[in-house]
């Protein structure tokens, strides 16, 4: 985004928000960056929207469809690095992850984690 104009940024994040809208009757309020690159002009941009950036604090390399990692190593990796108050970056165009989620879900929550939409994580 950071290479983007601002019309070009606010039509991107609005397009998005109008097929969300549109499509699940949500109203879109927090974004993260494409790949975390920002700037303070597009992160003023997004704000001026009425966005809330969000980072992640865990993520690792599922992005790239012709290079899945394996199940075990993918489950193993996340399930290492689970932390408190994490919000944690699973790409859904992984199939690796999309095989594992409820494993790492219902194993996370035997070791007594809970998971909250950031709504709730604000609070």
């Amino acid at each position: 985004m950071p290479e983007l104009k601002e019309d070009k940024i606010k039509a991107e994040v609005m397009d998005l928000h109008q097929v969300i809208n549109k499509k699940f009757n949500y109203e879109m309020k927090y974004i993260r960056p494409p790949k975390g690159e920002y700037s303070e002009r597009t992160l003023q941009v997004t704000n001026q929207l009425g966005y809330t950036t969000v980072m992640w604090s865990f993520a690792y390399e599922d992005w790239n469809e012709d290079k899945q990692p394996d199940e075990e190593s993918a489950k193993k990796k996340v399930l290492d690095n689970l932390h408190n108050g994490e919000i944690m970056l699973l790409h859904g165009n992984s199939k690796t992850n999309t095989n594992i989620l409820d494993a790492v879900i219902k194993e996370a929550k035997n070791m007594g984690y809970e998971f909250k939409s950031l709504d709730e994580f604000e609070q």
